[in-house]
């Protein structure tokens, strides 16, 4: 029978925002998590929720067959989502004041709330969207975005086992669209000045694990 674990007051602090860039709106949300099984160790202030692992905070979605959530002495809560063996972890969060969210598949996931950083690992995909059409995307064996300064970097290396079919070699690969042709208004209807686009790294070489 599975197990709901709905409105988690214990895990409320779970998947923190950023103060400034990520949705405002999401740090006061409860922490809502649906699996088929939930471990709870109070000693060492983790949990461990099993099969085909849901969980919403707010507009941030993260999906993956296995999460833990652990925290730390200072309050802060880390989270490792992991993927079911071949498949890829999901992550989505919008965009603070804009139309536009983040969203990641990696095999594993690891969030630092200390740090407010999000690491995508192992055929890992980053794309950010502006409504429902993908503006830029961005792939790789690791990639670490930062989501108080939106800079990320990406990490190509040709590690054993990270080469696929369509990237065989293994390099960092990354579509991104001009700004202008994100907006289809007319000359005439001013509009606000467009967020700023998420800032690379100047180089690729990712933080490594």
């Amino acid at each position: 029978m599975r197990t709901h674990i709905l409105t988690l007051v214990l895990l409320v602090g779970a998947f923190a925002v950023p103060p400034v860039l990520a949705e405002k709106a999401d740090r006061d949300k409860p922490l809502n998590v649906e699996a088929d099984a939930l471990r709870y160790d109070d000693l060492r202030q983790t949990s461990v929720f099993t099969g085909k692992v849901v969980a919403t905070k707010g507009t941030i979605v993260v999906r993956g067959a296995r999460i833990e959530v652990r925290q730390d002495p200072q309050g802060f809560q880390h989270a490792v989502v992991t993927a079911e063996p071949g498949q890829r972890a999901f992550w989505r969060q919008k965009r603070e004041g804009v139309d536009e969210y983040i969203e990641g598949e990696g095999e594993t996931i690891e969030y630092d709330g200390r740090a407010d950083r999000v690491r995508f690992i192992g055929r890992a995909e980053m794309r950010r969207l502006v409504g429902p059409t993908v503006a830029d995307e961005t792939s790789g064996n690791l990639i670490t975005y930062d989501n108080t300064t939106e800079v990320y970097t990406v990490d190509g290396s040709t590690t054993a086992g990270r080469a696929t079919p369509a990237n065989p070699g293994g390099r960092v690969r990354a579509v991104l669209s001009p700004r202008t042709t994100e907006s289809s208004a007319g000359a005439a209807a001013p509009r606000p000045a467009p967020a700023a686009p998420l800032r690379p790294s100047t180089t690729t070489g990712g933080e490594r694990r």
